[in-house]
């Protein structure tokens, strides 16, 4: 209850009030949030309505994947993709809609195979555009260009009732791409049109350090069901208090990274190949993971009979930070998913590197973390003399 003047409790959040409550402070969080969400929805070149603030990509991918599942409807994903798309599929087939792997040619999706495989039934493919282990760029917008050459009105397929859509029932295109772009804004145009996506997914963590922040981009027609239910908060597909700080920082990153990076792409494309030239010199029996189109800040190596968990912990000592894979897949025992399905080769997958940098890494850096690797094999390769 508020006397005879208002207390701001929580001064140093910056914003105080529930965006979804009526008094002043409420309004002054509402602004903030609205402010944000205009923000990326210009970045994006989408209306401000198609943008669904979320609590990261993993929520983002799940609403994309799970909103749209039904049972009977075909869906079809990336099989190197990140954990949230992949295991999200799982669960969607487990409820009874029907999934399949795309297909992958020369570190591309062979989209003449695509083709082949779509449905009437085919309501989404789930894909990222870059791999965040391998740096792989995807080639979403062929993709996008198999989908539309396809999309007809006579085979559509009823979210609602799971069956064949009436001409009458038909609202939406027989099958929607949603594209993860996390990894894309520092060296990627980050519009909708740019991935050639339907549904476009974001994540604060990728571009700042912004945890607990992301965004699903989704015009208002397509059909999304929520993953729960709650006070009816981002069209009563995300309930729960809205984060307005969260979200202003969030766009803030975002706009950043639009204004800089084809200056950073350049940079970063010409420190990669001083890092794989020193690498492949200085170091025996290893491998450059890539695709047909890469990002030049993601590398993946793999460095067959050694221990990378163990390189890893040698370089942390040393003060760099690098992983063997995806942090979210760092209790499998299977090694690098991405790096097996882009390459076919279980030993590579075993024994990953990952390495990747942002705008505020020196070119001096890259160079000192060359030599440190450099040294942390040489010591492994030794002891395994030993």
């Amino acid at each position: 209850m508020w006397w005879q003047k208002r207390l701001n409790l929580d001064q140093a959040a910056g914003v105080a009030g529930n965006p979804s409550s009526p008094h002043e402070e409420g309004r002054q969080a509402k602004a903030v949030l609205e402010d944000a969400r205009t923000t990326i929805a210009r970045l994006v070149e989408a209306q401000a309505d198609d943008v669904i603030f979320t609590s990261g990509a993993t929520e983002a991918n799940a609403l994309a994947i799970l909103g749209l599942a039904r049972p009977g409807a075909h869906l079809l994903y990336l099989p190197s993709a990140h954990a949230s798309i992949v295991e999200n599929m799982k669960m969607a087939e487990e409820r009874g809609a029907v999934v399949e792997a795309l297909p992958i040619k020369d570190g591309a999706v062979d989209t003449e195979a695509l083709a082949r495989l779509l449905r009437p039934e085919t309501v989404l493919i789930s894909m990222d555009a870059v791999c965040g282990e391998t740096g792989v760029i995807w080639n979403t917008r062929e993709v996008a260009a198999t989908l539309r050459g396809t999309r007809s009105g006579e085979s559509n397929f009823s979210l609602a009732r799971g069956r064949a859509a009436t001409r009458e029932e038909i609202t939406f295109p027989a099958a929607l791409l949603h594209v993860d772009a996390s990894q894309a804004p520092l060296t990627e145009k980050i519009t909708r049109a740019h991935f050639g996506a339907d549904l476009l997914t974001f994540d604060g963590a990728k571009v700042g350090a912004l945890r607990g922040i992301g965004v699903l981009i989704a015009h208002r027609t397509i059909p999304l069901a929520p993953l729960y239910r709650g006070g009816g908060q981002e069209r009563g597909l995300r309930p729960g208090s809205e984060t307005p700080e969260l979200a202003r920082a969030f766009a803030e990153a975002l706009s950043a990274a639009a204004r800089s990076h084809e200056v950073f792409y350049t940079t970063a494309k010409q420190e990669r190949e001083r890092l794989v030239e020193r690498v492949t010199r200085d170091i025996p029996d290893v491998y450059i993971n890539k695709g047909h189109r890469q990002t030049p800040n993601i590398l993946s190596l793999s460095l067959p009979g050694r221990d990378t968990d163990y390189l890893v912990a040698l370089l942390d000592e040393a003060g760099i930070a690098v992983s063997s894979r995806s942090a979210c897949e760092t209790d499998s025992e299977e090694g690098s998913h991405a790096v097996f399905i882009l390459t076919g080769d279980k030993e590579r997958a075993h024994t990953t590197l990952r390495v990747s940098w942002g705008p505020s890494t020196r070119a001096g850096d890259l160079t000192r973390f060359a030599g440190e690797l450099v040294r942390a094999v040489a010591f492994v390769d030794s002891g395994a003399r030993g």
